[in-house]
Protein backbone atom coordinates (compact mmCIF):
# COMPACT_ATOMS: atom_id res chain seq x y z
CA UNK A 1 0.00 0.00 0.00
CA UNK A 2 1.38 3.77 -1.26
CA UNK A 3 0.68 6.84 0.04
CA UNK A 4 0.33 9.45 -2.49
CA UNK A 5 0.92 13.47 -1.14
CA UNK A 6 0.64 16.33 -3.20
CA UNK A 7 2.29 19.75 -1.78
CA UNK A 8 3.03 23.40 -2.94
CA UNK A 9 5.53 25.63 -1.39
CA UNK A 10 4.03 29.22 -2.25
CA UNK A 11 6.54 31.09 -0.58
CA UNK A 12 9.29 29.48 -3.66
CA UNK A 13 10.48 32.57 -5.52
CA UNK A 14 10.36 30.34 -8.68
CA UNK A 15 7.25 29.08 -8.39
CA UNK A 16 5.86 32.55 -7.36
CA UNK A 17 7.62 33.74 -10.85
CA UNK A 18 6.12 30.89 -13.11
CA UNK A 19 2.30 31.45 -11.33
CA UNK A 20 2.45 35.34 -11.89
CA UNK A 21 3.70 34.44 -15.84
CA UNK A 22 0.40 32.47 -16.53
CA UNK A 23 -2.47 33.73 -14.48
CA UNK A 24 -4.03 36.91 -13.56
CA UNK A 25 -5.88 35.24 -10.76
CA UNK A 26 -4.46 36.99 -7.15
CA UNK A 27 -2.69 34.05 -5.44
CA UNK A 28 -4.60 32.60 -2.81
CA UNK A 29 -2.92 32.06 0.74
CA UNK A 30 -4.96 29.48 2.26
CA UNK A 31 -4.28 27.22 -0.84
CA UNK A 32 -0.66 27.46 -1.28
CA UNK A 33 1.47 29.18 1.87
CA UNK A 34 3.42 26.88 3.29
CA UNK A 35 3.57 26.16 6.84
CA UNK A 36 6.50 23.95 7.62
CA UNK A 37 5.02 21.06 8.86
CA UNK A 38 5.40 18.68 5.68
CA UNK A 39 8.20 16.70 7.58
CA UNK A 40 5.92 16.12 10.69
CA UNK A 41 3.36 14.65 8.00
CA UNK A 42 6.06 11.90 6.77
CA UNK A 43 7.34 11.37 10.76
CA UNK A 44 3.69 10.12 11.36
CA UNK A 45 3.18 8.21 8.95
CA UNK A 46 6.43 6.62 9.53
CA UNK A 47 5.60 6.27 13.32
CA UNK A 48 1.57 4.95 12.94
CA UNK A 49 1.90 4.14 9.41
CA UNK A 50 4.93 1.86 9.32
CA UNK A 51 3.70 -0.68 7.01
CA UNK A 52 3.63 1.52 3.96
CA UNK A 53 5.12 0.54 1.22
CA UNK A 54 6.32 3.96 -0.43
CA UNK A 55 5.65 7.46 -0.27
CA UNK A 56 4.81 9.44 -3.46
CA UNK A 57 5.24 13.70 -3.34
CA UNK A 58 3.69 15.26 -6.26
CA UNK A 59 5.10 18.62 -6.85
CA UNK A 60 5.39 21.18 -9.77
CA UNK A 61 8.73 21.25 -10.37
CA UNK A 62 12.21 20.49 -8.49
CA UNK A 63 12.33 23.83 -6.80
CA UNK A 64 9.48 22.53 -4.37
CA UNK A 65 11.13 19.91 -3.38
CA UNK A 66 12.44 20.05 0.24
CA UNK A 67 15.62 20.37 0.91
CA UNK A 68 14.99 17.30 3.86
CA UNK A 69 13.54 14.87 1.39
CA UNK A 70 15.20 11.68 1.77
CA UNK A 71 14.68 10.84 -2.29
CA UNK A 72 16.24 7.15 -1.65
CA UNK A 73 12.85 6.36 0.53
CA UNK A 74 10.67 9.15 -1.35
CA UNK A 75 9.56 9.14 -4.98
CA UNK A 76 9.26 12.54 -5.76
CA UNK A 77 7.00 12.70 -8.63
CA UNK A 78 7.25 15.95 -10.82
CA UNK A 79 3.55 17.30 -12.62
CA UNK A 80 5.61 16.55 -15.56
CA UNK A 81 5.51 12.85 -15.25
CA UNK A 82 2.07 12.63 -14.98
CA UNK A 83 -0.24 15.39 -16.63
CA UNK A 84 -0.18 15.89 -20.44
CA UNK A 85 1.99 18.87 -21.59
CA UNK A 86 -0.96 20.81 -23.00
CA UNK A 87 -2.17 21.25 -18.95
CA UNK A 88 1.27 22.48 -17.69
CA UNK A 89 2.23 24.48 -16.03
CA UNK A 90 -0.85 24.21 -13.73
CA UNK A 91 -1.97 25.84 -10.03
CA UNK A 92 -4.96 23.64 -9.73
CA UNK A 93 -5.13 20.91 -7.42
CA UNK A 94 -8.44 19.42 -9.46
CA UNK A 95 -5.91 19.06 -12.45
CA UNK A 96 -2.92 17.17 -10.34
CA UNK A 97 -5.59 14.95 -8.88
CA UNK A 98 -6.99 13.50 -12.12
CA UNK A 99 -3.75 12.26 -12.92
CA UNK A 100 -2.46 10.15 -10.02
CA UNK A 101 -2.81 7.25 -11.38
CA UNK A 102 -0.38 7.64 -13.86
CA UNK A 103 2.51 7.89 -10.91
CA UNK A 104 5.03 5.18 -11.82
CA UNK A 105 5.33 2.46 -9.82
CA UNK A 106 2.04 3.16 -7.77
CA UNK A 107 0.67 0.38 -5.99
CA UNK A 108 -2.66 -0.87 -6.89
CA UNK A 109 -4.34 0.05 -3.43
CA UNK A 110 -3.26 3.55 -2.27
CA UNK A 111 -3.85 6.29 -0.14
CA UNK A 112 -4.17 10.05 -1.30
CA UNK A 113 -2.93 12.33 1.64
CA UNK A 114 -3.50 16.09 1.38
CA UNK A 115 -0.48 18.05 3.37
CA UNK A 116 -2.71 19.58 6.08
CA UNK A 117 -3.90 15.83 7.05
CA UNK A 118 -1.82 14.28 9.70
CA UNK A 119 -1.70 10.81 11.72
CA UNK A 120 -1.50 10.91 14.99
CA UNK A 121 -2.22 7.61 16.10
CA UNK A 122 -1.85 4.07 15.30
CA UNK A 123 -3.96 2.97 12.14
CA UNK A 124 -4.17 -0.38 10.46
CA UNK A 125 -4.03 -0.89 6.96
CA UNK A 126 -8.25 -1.81 7.51
CA UNK A 127 -8.81 1.54 8.24
CA UNK A 128 -8.43 2.14 4.63
CA UNK A 129 -9.11 -1.12 3.01
CA UNK A 130 -10.84 -4.16 3.66
CA UNK A 131 -10.72 -7.02 1.14
CA UNK A 132 -10.91 -4.87 -1.95
CA UNK A 133 -12.94 -2.34 -0.84
CA UNK A 134 -11.87 1.63 0.24
CA UNK A 135 -13.96 2.71 3.64
CA UNK A 136 -14.42 6.36 3.75
CA UNK A 137 -17.88 8.54 4.67
CA UNK A 138 -19.71 9.48 1.96
CA UNK A 139 -23.08 11.70 2.36
CA UNK A 140 -25.48 13.28 0.15
CA UNK A 141 -26.35 16.99 -0.80
CA UNK A 142 -28.94 18.33 -2.95
CA UNK A 143 -27.42 22.37 -2.80
CA UNK A 144 -24.79 23.49 -4.66
CA UNK A 145 -23.83 27.12 -4.10
CA UNK A 146 -20.62 28.17 -4.18
CA UNK A 147 -17.78 26.57 -5.85
CA UNK A 148 -16.33 23.91 -4.11
CA UNK A 149 -20.20 22.10 -3.81
CA UNK A 150 -20.59 23.06 -7.52
CA UNK A 151 -17.23 20.76 -8.11
CA UNK A 152 -18.38 18.13 -6.28
CA UNK A 153 -21.71 17.68 -8.00
CA UNK A 154 -19.70 18.08 -11.20
CA UNK A 155 -18.04 15.19 -10.13
CA UNK A 156 -20.62 12.81 -9.09
CA UNK A 157 -22.15 13.61 -12.37
CA UNK A 158 -19.58 12.59 -14.48
CA UNK A 159 -18.95 9.42 -12.04
CA UNK A 160 -22.29 8.39 -12.98
CA UNK A 161 -21.67 9.09 -16.28
CA UNK A 162 -19.25 6.68 -16.83
CA UNK A 163 -21.51 3.83 -15.43
CA UNK A 164 -24.09 4.66 -17.36
CA UNK A 165 -26.16 6.19 -14.68
CA UNK A 166 -28.64 9.08 -15.28
CA UNK A 167 -28.02 12.25 -12.89
CA UNK A 168 -29.32 12.75 -9.70
CA UNK A 169 -30.56 15.44 -7.94
CA UNK A 170 -28.72 14.58 -4.86
CA UNK A 171 -24.79 14.80 -5.15
CA UNK A 172 -22.12 12.70 -3.18
CA UNK A 173 -19.76 13.97 -1.19
CA UNK A 174 -17.02 11.78 0.47
CA UNK A 175 -15.73 12.66 3.87
CA UNK A 176 -12.59 15.19 3.84
CA UNK A 177 -10.07 12.84 5.17
CA UNK A 178 -7.46 10.50 3.40
CA UNK A 179 -8.55 8.83 0.05
CA UNK A 180 -8.36 5.20 -0.42
CA UNK A 181 -7.83 4.82 -4.24
CA UNK A 182 -7.51 2.09 -6.79
CA UNK A 183 -5.43 2.78 -9.34
CA UNK A 184 -6.81 0.71 -11.69
CA UNK A 185 -10.52 1.83 -11.24
CA UNK A 186 -8.88 5.89 -11.34
CA UNK A 187 -7.33 4.79 -14.83
CA UNK A 188 -10.53 2.89 -16.32
CA UNK A 189 -12.64 5.67 -15.45
CA UNK A 190 -10.71 8.48 -17.04
CA UNK A 191 -10.21 6.20 -20.01
CA UNK A 192 -14.23 6.28 -19.92
CA UNK A 193 -15.05 9.78 -19.33
CA UNK A 194 -11.45 11.19 -20.78
CA UNK A 195 -13.17 14.49 -23.00
CA UNK A 196 -15.61 15.18 -19.70
CA UNK A 197 -12.20 14.90 -17.88
CA UNK A 198 -9.58 17.24 -19.78
CA UNK A 199 -12.58 19.74 -20.84
CA UNK A 200 -13.05 20.94 -17.23
CA UNK A 201 -8.79 21.03 -16.40
CA UNK A 202 -7.78 24.81 -15.79
CA UNK A 203 -4.70 26.27 -14.59
CA UNK A 204 -6.71 27.44 -11.42
CA UNK A 205 -9.35 26.36 -9.95
CA UNK A 206 -12.81 27.04 -12.11
CA UNK A 207 -16.80 26.41 -11.01
CA UNK A 208 -16.15 23.48 -13.60
CA UNK A 209 -13.59 21.47 -12.69
CA UNK A 210 -13.72 18.06 -11.17
CA UNK A 211 -12.32 16.71 -7.91
CA UNK A 212 -10.58 13.76 -6.75
CA UNK A 213 -13.93 13.09 -5.47
CA UNK A 214 -14.99 11.59 -9.29
CA UNK A 215 -12.69 8.56 -8.27
CA UNK A 216 -14.53 8.07 -5.32
CA UNK A 217 -17.98 8.42 -6.03
CA UNK A 218 -17.26 6.22 -8.81
CA UNK A 219 -15.87 3.40 -6.96
CA UNK A 220 -18.66 3.71 -4.25
CA UNK A 221 -21.66 3.52 -7.33
CA UNK A 222 -19.73 0.10 -8.13
CA UNK A 223 -19.66 -1.06 -4.17
CA UNK A 224 -16.17 -1.01 -3.54
CA UNK A 225 -16.44 1.61 -0.79
CA UNK A 226 -17.81 0.70 3.11
CA UNK A 227 -19.79 3.75 4.01
CA UNK A 228 -18.13 4.47 7.06
CA UNK A 229 -16.30 7.35 8.94
CA UNK A 230 -12.70 7.64 9.04
CA UNK A 231 -11.30 8.58 12.49
CA UNK A 232 -10.45 11.42 12.19
CA UNK A 233 -10.53 15.62 13.67
CA UNK A 234 -10.67 18.62 11.89
CA UNK A 235 -9.58 22.29 12.77
CA UNK A 236 -9.66 25.47 11.02
CA UNK A 237 -6.70 28.17 11.94
CA UNK A 238 -9.29 31.09 11.53
CA UNK A 239 -11.79 29.98 14.50
CA UNK A 240 -9.54 27.10 16.47
CA UNK A 241 -7.37 28.59 19.18
CA UNK A 242 -3.61 27.91 19.44
CA UNK A 243 -3.71 26.00 22.88
CA UNK A 244 -6.77 23.66 21.84
CA UNK A 245 -4.64 22.51 18.35
CA UNK A 246 -2.19 22.35 20.43
CA UNK A 247 -3.47 20.13 23.28
CA UNK A 248 -5.31 17.90 20.54
CA UNK A 249 -1.56 16.84 18.76
CA UNK A 250 -0.11 16.14 22.16
CA UNK A 251 -2.71 14.16 23.47
CA UNK A 252 -4.41 13.42 20.01
CA UNK A 253 -8.59 12.14 20.70
CA UNK A 254 -8.55 10.57 16.88
CA UNK A 255 -6.41 8.44 14.16
CA UNK A 256 -6.03 11.61 12.29
CA UNK A 257 -6.55 15.44 12.61
CA UNK A 258 -6.42 17.72 9.61
CA UNK A 259 -5.37 21.26 10.01
CA UNK A 260 -7.37 23.66 7.87
CA UNK A 261 -5.77 26.85 6.78
CA UNK A 262 -8.23 29.83 6.20
CA UNK A 263 -7.27 33.81 4.98
CA UNK A 264 -5.49 35.00 8.40
CA UNK A 265 -3.81 38.16 9.24
CA UNK A 266 -0.26 37.91 9.11
CA UNK A 267 0.40 37.93 12.74
CA UNK A 268 -1.87 35.06 13.54
CA UNK A 269 -0.37 32.99 10.33
CA UNK A 270 3.30 33.37 12.40
CA UNK A 271 1.60 32.50 15.92
CA UNK A 272 0.11 30.00 14.04
CA UNK A 273 3.09 28.58 12.45
CA UNK A 274 5.47 29.02 14.71
CA UNK A 275 3.18 27.09 17.58
CA UNK A 276 2.33 23.69 14.95
CA UNK A 277 6.15 23.57 14.04
CA UNK A 278 6.96 23.26 17.77
CA UNK A 279 4.21 21.14 18.91
CA UNK A 280 4.31 18.80 15.66
CA UNK A 281 8.09 18.34 17.04
CA UNK A 282 7.33 17.58 20.27
CA UNK A 283 5.36 15.09 19.20
CA UNK A 284 7.12 13.53 16.45
CA UNK A 285 10.71 14.39 17.77
CA UNK A 286 12.99 11.53 15.96
CA UNK A 287 13.54 11.81 11.96
CA UNK A 288 12.19 9.45 9.96
CA UNK A 289 13.93 7.62 6.79
CA UNK A 290 12.06 9.79 4.47
CA UNK A 291 14.56 12.28 5.89
CA UNK A 292 18.32 12.85 4.99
Amino acid sequence: MDIVITYVNGLDPLWQQEYSKQTNTPILEKRFRDWGTLKYLFRGIAVNMPYIQKIHLVVSGESQVPEWVNRDKVNVVLHKDIIPADFLPTFNSNTIEMHLHNIAGLSEEFIYFNDDIFPMQPIKPTDFFIDGRGIIKMSRHILALDMFKKICRNSDRVARKALGLKPSLMFLRPQHTCAPMFRSENKELYDTVKEDILASLTRTRSNSNIAQYLFTNYVYLKGRIINKRQSKHQFSVGISSISSIHKFIINPKRKLVCINDVKLPDERYKQMRAMLISTFNEKFPCKSQYEK
